[in-house]
């Protein structure tokens, strides 16, 4: 059944529809034209009539009974009509209340499974029969299209042909010349809001010299209506615009009028400014309501219940103020920064009117004081799935200045690669912190900066922390301390992190015997990695910028998106002023000093509804200096290969350079040492595509590679050479499979080695390993990567 064919049992006179064409497109976007086809075939397993799709729906048909849905549904709706007259009919009603919410929701479900079958119905889809009446409305929604794309002599028609139960279809276009604008006439008799279009001239959406298109005239609309709200024309909409064309069918051009029309209620459009301000906090319950408390501050009146909030941080966050012209972009803004200090359940922001002027209300209720909040999840590592459990208490409001006091528990196993050939296991973690976020800059800013950065939602975290984990190796702990800044720019853009003083106190109590002699052999041959693993006092600087263009992380959007993501780090900086002996090897306590830096670049690219491409690149840098000796904590290098990096080696293991890693007993690609490095390139360019309901496929390529920065006897080929970094760039490829559940992305990518640099030159191919007797390659030569989420 899995694979039967998609003409199967098709009626006689019916057929398949097997390809949509589109003929005599020349200047129309071809991927927007075939988003409007009404009948899409399905898609096919290569070199087969079988659908993936089509087998699932099928599969899930054979255990669909439609006649026990109706009957179930007509009991169920039946038992809800006899539930609600007994309820009209007594008093105890309690009962009967919370059964019939169990009815109505099992009615839900029953007409969710009548109308579009069971599970495995909804995940594919049936196989796809011709119908002309579509096809029809498919020729005229092209028409349309045209049209409204300047196209307006086009000409739209349709051929079938039919073979063996299947049909093909061409649409075939004639744009014929398109229509340009020619000229453009605002009609108003508002100096106001034609001073203000004739400044925005430039981000105007209709040009002269432009093709006709009917989305560039609804795009215009939105912007002159958000422009004119946000320069105090609080009553105007885009309502009172609207467009008269002119068209000169010879010479193919269209002259626009673009009219401003009156209001009914008045003159003319009037800006309105902010009269006065009021904030009130209602209570929880009536139990309060007695107790009021009334404040002004920056001209804004609060009233709260009890005296229990900061009129001055609250009005940090209000981007208003009393006589300023009414900006609808300011008032959704003080929206959004009002919510971010999570003090409050919803903030709902209105205005009266009277003349000209505003009276603005906000009205507020408070979250609750406390929050415990569990979770158990699984983190994924090495292909193995690590359970967690953590727990997150919360106290809101905590110094009556909008302070919230965290406290936060983790508990978890996670797969982590052997150092010693042990291979893949369960570490053991535990993690506990204390934290106060305050809703303002710190130390060492001045008082007036709560006013002055309220708009940027500042936060500053301080922080104190435990961690311990387990490994078969040793065991490792950490105190560590945090003083962070951070804020954001308007609408989200920009967000920027400092972390002002990051101090870790690291301890490695126990080390295993076989990792103590692995250790010592590297140290015989130069390289002084256990260093790392000795009692240390680890202190930090860094500042990170992201930048996000056009809201990436939302993967369903069709707009192109990207992300920038810049870090730096300053390990050990204070030590540049005190006179401190460097590492060496009667050192029983280490010191670091190091440069990091490290910037990603991640680009999302839609092609259609259903296909995108996406693309990473990652460059990171790590310079120890000073008294570290050419040594980093272990947490401060760079490692590459995995389900984020490049995918076709194990988490860790690739590199660095062309250095050839100690291989195991099971094969060529059996490594069983991480491979810490001070330098990182990746890059990854991904195609996805939806194939059926919930599962998207993905073919991707992996290239990158980690380096030393400098001599590393230990590891031969492992440094960074300008004269030959990119002959030891690896390559991987591969296919995924993910299940996009929307709440969740469960990922699967099969990811093949195609150049490996750790082979001699002249070698380094090895894509022509697999072969259609051997299709994944030599032994260890294909990852199959298991992950939640997408790789980026």
């Amino acid at each position: 059944m899995f694979a039967c064919s998609l003409s199967k049992n098709v009626p006689e006179g019916r057929y398949v529809l097997e390809v949509n064409r589109l003929v005599g497109i020349e200047k129309s976007n071809k991927s927007e034209i075939e988003g409007l086809f009404f009948q899409e075939p399905n898609t096919r397993i290569p070199l087969t009539n079988s659908s993936l799709g089509v087998s699932i729906y099928r599969t899930g048909q054979a255990f669909y009974d439609s006649a026990k849905v109706t009957a179930r549904l007509d009991e169920k709706t039946a038992e809800l009509v006899e539930v609600n007259a007994r309820l009209e009919q007594t008093d105890d009603r309690q009962k009967l209340l919370k059964k019939r919410d169990k009815i109505q929701t099992k009615i839900q479900d029953l007409k969710k499974l009548q109308e579009y079958g069971n599970f495995l119905m909804r995940t594919g889809n049936p196989v796809t029969i011709l119908d002309s009446t579509l096809t029809e409305k498919t020729v005229t929604e092209i028409d349309n299209y045209l049209y409204n794309k300047g196209f307006l002599d086009a000409e739209v028609a349709y051929t079938v042909e039919t073979k063996k139960k299947k049909a093909k279809i061409s649409y075939i276009i004639n744009e014929k010349e398109p229509y340009l604008i020619d000229s453009i006439y605002t009609n108003s008799v508002n100096e106001g809001l034609l001073s203000l279009i004739g400044n925005t001239k430039e981000k105007s959406f209709i040009k002269q010299g432009d093709r006709y298109d009917q989305t560039n005239f609804t795009r215009e609309r939105n912007r002159l209506e958000e422009l004119f709200k946000n320069n105090g024309y609080y009553m105007f909409t885009k309502s009172f615009i609207d467009y008269n064309l002119y068209y000169d069918t010879v010479a193919h051009q269209i002259n626009v009028e673009q009219r401003i029309l009156k209001p009914s209620f008045s003159e003319k459009h009037e800006v309105y400014k902010i009269d006065s301000i009021a904030f009130k906090v209602s209570p929880p319950s009536d139990q309060f309501i007695d107790e009021k408390v009334d404040k002004n501050f920056r001209n804004i009146d609060f009233t709260f219940y009890r005296d229990r909030f900061s009129a001055r941080l609250l009005g940090s966050r209000i981007l208003f103020d009393e006589g300023q012209k009414y900006s609808r972009i300011d008032i959704v803004e003080t929206q959004k920064q009002l919510s971010n200090l999570d003090l409050f359940r919803y903030i709902n922001i209105s205005f009266d009117t009277l003349g000209n002027l505003l009276t603005a209300k906000i009205l507020t209720q408070p979250n609750q004081k406390y929050q415990l909040t569990n979770q158990l999840g699984l983190s994924i590592t090495e292909q193995l799935p690590g359970p967690f459990f953590s727990m997150v208490l919360r106290n809101r409001n905590f110094f009556r200045a909008g302070e919230i006091l965290e406290f936060n528990t983790r508990v978890g196993f996670e797969g982590v690669a052997s150092a010693t050939d042990q291979g893949v296991y369960q570490s053991r973690e535990f993690g506990i912190s204390g934290s106060v976020i305050f809703p303002r800059f710190l130390i060492p800013f001045y008082g007036r900066s709560l006013e002055k950065f309220g708009r940027y939602n500042p936060n500053t975290r301080t922080q104190i922390g435990y961690n311990y984990t387990n490994r078969p190796e040793y065991t490792r702990s950490g105190l560590n301390g945090l003083l962070a800044y951070t804020w954001v720019t308007r609408g989200n853009r920009q967000q920027f992190t400092i972390n002002a003083a990051d101090v870790n106190y690291i301890r490695t109590p126990q080390i295993s015997r076989d990792f103590a002699q692995v250790l010592l052999d590297l140290e015989s041959q130069g390289n002084n990695l256990i260093w790392s693993f000795l009692p240390s006092l680890i202190s930090s600087f860094s500042a990170q910028s992201i930048i996000n263009f056009n809201n990436y992380g939302n993967y369903t959007s069709s707009n192109k998106a990207s992300l920038l993501k810049l870090f730096v780090e300053s390990g050990g900086t204070t030590l540049n002023f005190v006179n401190t002996t460097s590492n060496s090897e009667t050192t029983d306590f280490a010191r670091f000093q190091w440069l990091k830096l490290q910037a990603d670049f991640r680009r999302y690219y839609p092609l259609n509804q259903k296909s995108t491409v996406a693309y990473r690149a990652n460059f990171g840098i790590a310079n120890p200096y000073g008294v570290s000796n050419g040594i980093l904590p272990y947490e401060k290098y760079f490692f590459a290969g995995g389900g984020t990096s490049i995918r076709a080696w194990q988490a860790r293991r690739l590199g660095p350079g062309s250095y050839t890693p100690p291989i195991g007993e099971r094969g060529r690609y059996d490594y069983a040492f991480e491979q810490p490095a001070e330098m990182i390139i990746e890059t990854m360019l991904e195609y996805r595509r939806n194939l059926v309901g919930y599962f998207d496929m993905a073919v991707f390529v992996d290239a990158g590679n980690a380096w030393v920065i400098g001599a590393d006897n230990s590891r031969p080929g492992a440094d960074f050479r300008y004269d030959r970094f990119y002959k030891e760039i690896a390559v991987g490829t591969g296919v995924g499979l993910r299940m996009d559940f929307n709440f969740l992305v469960i990922r699967l990518d099969l990811a093949t080695k195609a150049v490996d640099p750790s082979m001699p030159e002249g070698e380094r191919w090895v894509l022509d390993n697999v072969s259609f007797s051997n299709l994944f390659g030599l032994k260890g030569q294909t990852v199959l990567n298991f992950g939640i989420g997408y790789p980026f």
